[in-house]
């Protein structure tokens, strides 16, 4: 059986409640689709954020490798084109704070997603979910870490699915956040429909 590394973040910023940590660990063990899922959640550090992914390649080897991330406020499902090669934003959950530095001095300055992500969305809208393709994973944590899978795919000639998926928040999010909110069991079955187009 063919290996899924699936990540999510722990809680961050303002928001104390993260839906892609539930989402790692209730599907991690999980046999779909042809996949072992190996979920697991990343810390939300600069420092060791993208280092986490790429010891959890090295560790299961996985055939396929989808990264999770909360986009409070969006209503949809967004597979991410593009990772950029900088780190900036916010403050980390550590307070760090950086200020469009490179994340690898020697890398692309991007790496295309290597998910089937049109195929992701039209799936996702068949089934009645809202979701769109967007171009920008921003410069924070998710991009880091989408940024970092791609790069260790490229460096090691890894042909495997490799990408990254931002989710709009729980309900449970926005009853303390007020901000548009999908209930988790549908945010699972569109991660699930993701997995079933690989």
């Amino acid at each position: 059986m063919k290996k899924l590394l699936l990540t999510g973040f722990e809680p961050f910023l303002e928001f104390p409640i993260n839906p892609t940590t539930s989402i790692a660990q209730s599907l991690n063990g999980e046999q779909y689709k042809g996949y072992e899922i190996i979920g697991e959640v990343l810390t939300v550090d600069f420092r060791k954020s993208g280092k986490q992914l790429v010891e959890l390649i090295e560790q299961h080897k996985p055939d396929a490798i989808i990264s999770l991330g909360l986009a409070a406020g969006r209503n949809c499902i967004t597979p991410e084109r593009i990772a950029i090669n900088c780190n900036d934003g916010p403050v980390d959950n550590e307070g760090h704070k950086p200020d469009g530095e490179a994340i690898f001095e020697d890398g692309a300055d991007g790496y295309f997603s290597t998910l089937p992500i049109k195929k992701i969305v039209e799936r996702l809208k068949e089934e009645k979910l809202p979701a769109k393709i967007s171009n920008t994973a921003g410069a924070y944590l998710c991009n880091n870490v989408m940024y970092h899978g791609l790069h260790y795919a490229k460096q090691h000639g890894l042909t495997i699915p490799s990408g990254f998926i931002h989710i709009p928040a729980s309900h449970a999010l926005a009853v303390e956040k007020n901000m548009p909110s999908w209930s988790e069991e549908d945010l699972v079955k569109g991660i699930k429909i993701a997995i079933e187009t690989l």
